[in-house]
């Protein structure tokens, strides 16, 4: 979602509003990075990468709590049931186990 709306942002600049959609996208795009970068950690069971993927899903509820009024509502449902399905994921007690035993090991 984040790189969509970064290449978005990107593929409308105008001069009128150069700055502002530059740094947007940006934004947009170093927070893709940076989750996909968690995510590859978390594939490798690095326990440190889940507290920034909740904090995001966390921050996407959200997003979808405030898209829940008119024609976008099914664009919130979906946010709402990805970002529960992966904290549930994540919180897991077998996804806590191998992420604590991954520590112990390594």
């Amino acid at each position: 979602m984040l790189l969509g709306l970064g290449v978005l942002e990107l593929a409308h600049l105008r001069s009128i509003r150069l700055t502002m959609g530059v740094t947007t996208s940006i934004f947009f795009l170093g927070a893709a990075a940076a989750l996909a970068w968690c995510a590859w950690a978390l594939w490798g069971v690095r326990r440190w990468a889940r507290g920034p993927v909740v904090m995001v899903q966390l921050i996407q509820l959200g997003l979808a709590w405030n898209l829940w009024a008119g024609p976008t509502r099914l664009a919130s449902a979906v946010l709402a049931v990805v970002a529960i399905a992966v904290v549930v994921g994540l919180v897991h007690p077998a996804s806590t186990r191998a992420l604590e035993a991954a520590e112990e090991v390594g």
